[in-house]
């Protein structure tokens, strides 16, 4: 199988040789835009979205990209066609584009230094992300109420997609030390109100009204935005968004959350209480089905075959899963 290759500055190497400075703001600072993305049969999905994004968190913290964003576009195509002969044949794509502002000034004299800024495009499996979750389908997870709270938007906007994410790490750390299995975290903001989760929208159903909380003090997702503009819309089902209190899932008919890598997932208890009858609720199912449909992949299966070969990366850290 071909090595995977990565687009850095304006070539393209082996995923192994591509490397940053030690000396790059972006791991002094966390000083990095950065979008993923994923495929359905190896078409990708809201590309457009995500780019348009990522230029918005670029123009908000003052990173001069001189690519455009059909540059940017066209290179993610380029950078995918090109790792294909990497993949195997059930693999999705799973773009991840990063952008630094690059060393800081007073690193620029080092001999052989890259100066300026970075513009990274690597491409690897969905299924890496996603492996393990098939079962999360059926039982649902259960999300706890962290005591990290989210930084508010009057501190550092979290609607840019940074990678300054120490309090998500630490929101996944917390919830890991939650007693039972299939634990994940769910933030509030300084006001008490539920937000997100650590890469996650979170949303709950009242009387077939799907309630997502207001989009000050979160990341918008993607994911997030297709479902209320396009999925419930089609399915003529009320969308509101408000504030919501931990309270309001309790008392909620049934709650899920969305994500790129796994679309969405079914939460069915809240700190280890039911949410309605503990299971994956019709909204929630409903919607699925129709985001399958309109992508010709059956969501839950194909991140259901992915089970397979789950012991290699058992208890090990992963973007949903700290221990």
């Amino acid at each position: 199988m071909a090595n995977r290759k990565v687009y850095m500055n304006g070539k393209f190497v082996d995923e192994c040789e591509a490397k940053v400075s030690i000396f790059d703001s972006s791991l002094m600072f966390g000083d990095m835009v950065f979008e993923m993305t994923r495929s359905f049969n190896g078409e990708h999905f809201k590309l457009k979205e995500h780019i348009d994004r990522l230029f918005m968190g670029l123009k908000i913290l003052r990173i001069e990209l001189p690519e455009s964003k059909e540059d940017v576009y066209n290179l993610c195509i380029k950078t995918a066609q090109m790792n294909q002969d990497a993949f195997d044949e059930d693999d999705e794509h799973r773009l991840l584009i990063d952008v630094s502002r690059g060393v800081l000034g007073i690193y620029e004299g080092i001999n052989g230094i890259h100066r300026g800024y970075n513009l990274i495009i690597a491409d690897f499996p969905l299924k890496w992300t996603v492996q393990g979750m098939g079962k999360l389908f059926s039982t649902g997870i259960n999300n706890v109420i962290t005591n990290q709270k989210v930084i508010p938007a009057h501190l550092m906007d979290p609607k840019i997609k940074n990678r300054s994410r120490l309090f998500y790490l630490m929101a996944n750390i917390e919830a890991s030390l939650f007693k039972g299995e299939n634990n994940w975290p769910l933030m509030l903001d300084t006001d008490g109100y539920i937000t997100e989760g650590s890469g996650d929208n979170f949303f709950i159903v009242k009387n077939n009204t799907v309630i997502s909380p207001e989009g000050r003090n979160m990341l918008r997702g993607i994911s997030r935005d297709y479902i209320m503009k396009d999925l419930c819309k089609t399915l003529d089902i009320n969308v509101i968004e408000k504030n919501i209190e931990p309270y309001d899932v309790y008392e909620a008919d049934e709650a899920f959350i969305s994500a790129t890598p796994f679309c969405m997932l079914p939460v069915t208890s809240l700190n280890s209480l039911k949410i309605g009858d503990g299971k994956p609720g019709k909204v929630f199912n409903k919607l699925i089905r129709l985001w399958s449909k309109n992508t010709g992949v059956d969501i839950i299966k194909q991140i259901e075959s992915w089970n397979k070969g789950i012991e290699n990366s058992k208890n090990k850290v992963t973007p949903y899963k700290f221990k």
